[in-house]
């Protein structure tokens, strides 16, 4: 079975300049271009590519042979989500390109033209993986809506009330965005918001409610129930579009600041401080089996005297995909210099040491080359199991087996 991979652009243009502009703004994001000057060209170099390889078209709306739109009708029947650009643009135009199931239009006669594009690419790449949620009491509004969305590659659900949209998100972790019908499903919309709002907090669901016009007082109900914005019918897809965008967009910065908050910025690994969250919110579940170990590497100053601290920085991005890797079904962290942490729910205590056997012969039998030399790295660790006085009795305990392993010979595990 062949796997396409949608990293091409078809590119429908016959002005050199803005051709030449957007190649260069599509390179900078790592896609392919497949550049056309008109319809005719455009048509026969699809012809003898999978549709599959593409991610979307750009289209100039005006062309020497397609002087109405006609290469935007090509490129829709092509199942390619199209991008069109214009120059400028009269009422009578945009309207006709609206009517069309684009993705959206671009005015050439806008400064931002290129960036707005290049955000608008990546984003229809990001789409595929983000889960949108339409609650609607009316059939056909859900499928006018969840239609608009999936032209942005958007996974679509959609729920005619307010138990079945609760189970669909419980189901799909993926939902970042719920979008609430006041008018067709009635009171009964602001009672949802609030009671996803119990368990979906505006830094982990986008609500967007949506009103006829006839009553403007809702957009402060909206708010005041936990809706993140809000829209009033009618509403043009442009307007739909930049409000979903919106939303989603700051999901994701909230999303990109909270792993920059919880990572270690050399290894990637969750920092110290994420590690006592996560394990302090784990132990509320009182698990049968618990332990902790602390893994320290061995003569780590050495590395460092010898061959640098780019060195020693390299070693410790190794080995901490090494962690990553040995107890991706655990907690790891790098806990602060040479050191990392790993701790263990609901495994029984040998399991805990073979785990800590295999990873420490990993480490020693490591091919680790820093600019053509071979270093060799062992690691230290202590390893414990008694969990009745909680996290801060564990991580003294096993520091104390550490300190053992260290002055024993290093490159062991030692537990009680």
């Amino acid at each position: 079975m062949t796997v396409y991979t949608q990293h091409k652009v078809l590119i429908i243009e016959d002005d050199a300049t803005s051709m030449a502009m957007m190649k260069e703004r599509m390179l900078d994001i790592g896609l392919e271009t497949v550049c056309t000057d008109s319809l005719y060209q455009a048509q026969h170099v699809f012809s003898s590519s999978a549709p599959e390889e593409f991610l979307c078209a750009v289209v100039d709306y005006c062309l020497p042979d397609a002087p109405k739109g006609q290469a935007i009708d090509f490129a829709i029947e092509s199942f390619l989500p199209t991008i069109v650009i214009a120059d400028s643009i009269d009422e009578a135009t945009r309207m006709n390109i609206l009517a069309k199931s684009i993705v959206d239009y671009i005015p050439k006669e806008s400064a931002q033209v290129f960036s707005y594009l290049s955000r608008l690419l990546v984003r229809l790449d990001r789409n595929k993986k983000i889960g949108v949620l339409v609650v609607d009491s009316s059939r056909a509004s859900r499928s006018a809506l969840t239609a608009l969305l999936r032209r942005h590659n958007f996974i679509t659900f959609d729920a005619p009330n307010s138990d079945t949209a609760i189970g669909i998100l419980r189901a799909n972790n993926n939902i970042k965005l719920a979008i609430i019908d006041q008018h067709n499903t009635g009171a009964s919309a602001l009672r949802l918001i609030a009671e996803l709002r119990k368990n979906h907090t505006e830094q982990d669901l986008a609500i967007i409610g949506i009103a006829a016009d006839v009553d403007r007082g809702l957009s402060a109900r909206f708010i005041k129930s936990g809706a993140s914005d809000y829209l009033y019918k009618p509403f043009n897809h442009e307007e739909f579009f930049c409000r979903v965008m919106q939303n989603v967009e700051r999901i994701e910065n909230i999303e990109t600041i909270r792993r920059v908050a919880n990572s270690d910025f050399l290894t990637g690994l969750p920092n110290r401080r994420h590690f006592f969250e996560r394990v302090e919110s784990i132990q509320k579940t009182q698990p049968d089996q618990q332990s902790l170990a602390i893994i320290d590497i061995d003569h780590f100053k050495r590395i460092n005297d010898s061959y640098g601290h780019d060195c020693g920085d390299y070693c410790l991005k190794e080995l901490a995909l090494l962690v990553a890797d040995y107890f991706a079904d655990y907690t790891p962290a790098r806990f602060g210099g040479e050191e990392f942490c790993v701790y263990f729910a609901t495994t029984s205590h040998q399991e805990v040491l073979d785990t800590m056997q295999a990873f420490r012969q990993a480490v020693e039998q490591a091919k680790l080359i820093f600019e053509g030399q071979s270093i060799r790295c062992t690691v230290s660790v202590g390893v414990t199991s008694q969990a009745q006085e909680g996290l801060s009795s564990m991580l003294r305990i096993a520091d104390e087996y550490l300190y053992k392993a260290k002055h024993s010979g290093r490159n062991q595990v030692v537990s009680e």
